[in-house]
Formats: structure tokens, C-alpha cells, sequence
């Protein structure tokens, strides 16, 4: 569960084409939706997200950073995002993780997705981001196309639960 918990924040397409100029991503980003190559039960979707902070640091690298619930309890998560050579790519965990941003143009959201390499295996993610925590159907729609063409089912698209950030323990 943490793990995915970290992927959907995260999940942040293989070969998505369009880049992303550091000050266009960076600022406070809102899940909108979450699709996984997964069939995921209900029990294991995350219910609630928190908005996700992205800044930027040296040589075009990002770190996102957001808060979440287990046990209840707060955790705060930092994840350095390191650019690659390809535009719009970007490798964590030692490049294990690789995480792919692509602009929705006209709709103020992103899609953040990720392939993550792990036990032999890949599993591929995505997220529908957003600028402000308002329902967009037209970013919805968009998404729901990139889905398709990655080959991801449309059918395993859900949506979480905003919740404001939580206070971390120390």
C-alpha cells in the first residue's frame, strides 16, 4: 500500500512527447484522477490525496512534496525528481522510477506518469493534475484519451477525495 500510495502521488505515459518548462510545473498541483495498468480493488485505491508541491532545484531537477494519512497519522514525503536528456523526463529511486510530465494545453492541468521497474516487472501509472481542486470535464476527457492511446484501460480510472494537508508528526 505505501508503495502504491507513493506511485499515485507520483504516477505521476512512456514516450510522452510534449516537455514541460520548469516554471510551468512547479506551484501546488491538485489530483484530479489516477489510472494504474493494475486492476486495483476498492480497498487499495487511496481514498483521500493531498495536493502535491512542486519546486524547482538546480540543473532543471524538481522535488515534489506532499503530505498523507496512515494509521492515522500524518507523513510528510519528499521526492527528488532528477532531469533526464529527454525533455519532460524525469528518473527517481536511482532511475528505477521514471516519470513523464505532459501539459494538457488550454485546461491548467498536467498528467504526470509514471513506469516503475520492480520485481521483473513494470507497472505504469498516471495522473491527472490539476492547478486548483475545481472538476475540469475537459481535462477529463483529454486524459481519458492519453489513457487509451498508452494503453491503459479506461475502466481503471478512479478519483480520490481532496483533503487539505495534514500537520506531520516529529
Amino acid at each position: 500500500m505505501k508503495t502504491l500510495l507513493l506511485g499515485v502521488m507520483l504516477g505521476l505515459a512512456a514516450a510522452l512527447t510534449f516537455a514541460l518548462e520548469e516554471e510551468d510545473i512547479t506551484g501546488t498541483w491538485y489530483v484530479k484522477a489516477v489510472v494504474t495498468d493494475k486492476d486495483l480493488p476498492e480497498e487499495k485505491r487511496p481514498r483521500k490525496v493531498s495536493p502535491v508541491t512542486v519546486t524547482a532545484l538546480d540543473r532543471g531537477d524538481l522535488e515534489a512534496t506532499f503530505t498523507f494519512m496512515r494509521n492515522d497519522r500524518c507523513f510528510q514525503k519528499k521526492i527528488l525528481m532528477r532531469k533526464t536528456e529527454e525533455p519532460g523526463k524525469f528518473s527517481t529511486y536511482g532511475g528505477r522510477k521514471l516519470i513523464y510530465l505532459q501539459e494538457l494545453p488550454g485546461t491548467d492541468h498536467c498528467v504526470f506518469y509514471c513506469k516503475d521497474q520492480r520485481h521483473g516487472g513494470l507497472f505504469r501509472m498516471g495522473e491527472l493534475m490539476g492547478r486548483n481542486p475545481d472538476t475540469n470535464l475537459e481535462a477529463l476527457e483529454e486524459f481519458k484519451k492519453l489513457v487509451q492511446r498508452k494503453g491503459l484501460s479506461e475502466g481503471n480510472i478512479f478519483t480520490p477525495l481532496q483533503m487539505g494537508s495534514c500537520v506531520p508528526e516529529h
